[in-house]
């Protein structure tokens, strides 16, 4: 399926829910696995980061974040991303996006979205975002509340390799 037609989809899917969720939940989301997103019998890669995309759509909306956004004129970008594959997602699977935010600090807020088919995780996407009033970045406390946790390894790790490679 297309990327744009899959986001529209969950937009329209996601209004009906909007305001269930505060911004420290985990958001459900679920997709079909058309033959437009695989090769011969598998989930294509990039088509994981559309999946992502999508169900990073649907959190905004079901936790009211994109209606703050837009009404204070705030964009957001993707920093980086980060795929980790598991078990290979087959055409016309039902993908469960769980979405939450898992870690933020005075720049990004950092998005983890775990792919399931049935019960079984097969891959995570991480995606490091910033929030962005013209040219200025909004602290993520400002949007989405102070975060109480401390930064998981995995994150750090990933901040770590990102650096190096900058």
């Amino acid at each position: 399926m297309s990327g744009i037609v899959r986001n529209l989809i969950a937009i329209v899917i996601a209004y009906f829910a909007r305001g269930q969720f505060d911004a420290r939940s985990r958001v459900d989301s679920s997709y079909w696995v058309t033959p437009f997103d695989s090769g011969i019998s598998v989930l294509k890669s990039d088509k994981y980061l559309q999946l992502a995309e999508a169900a990073q759509l649907d959190f905004l909306i079901k936790t009211k974040l994109l209606k703050r956004l837009t009404s204070g004129g705030i964009a957001f970008v993707n920093a980086s991303q980060f795929v980790r594959f598991g078990k290979p997602i087959r055409i016309f699977d039902r993908v469960r996006v769980e979405t939450q935010i898992a870690y933020s600090d005075d720049k990004c807020a950092y998005f983890s979205h775990f792919l399931f088919v049935g019960e079984l995780q097969h891959a995570e996407v991480l995606v490091k975002m910033k929030f962005k009033k013209g040219r200025i970045t909004v602290p993520p406390a400002e949007i989405i509340g102070a975060c109480e946790l401390t930064k998981p390894p995995h994150l750090e790790a990933w901040d770590q390799m990102l650096t190096a490679m900058s």
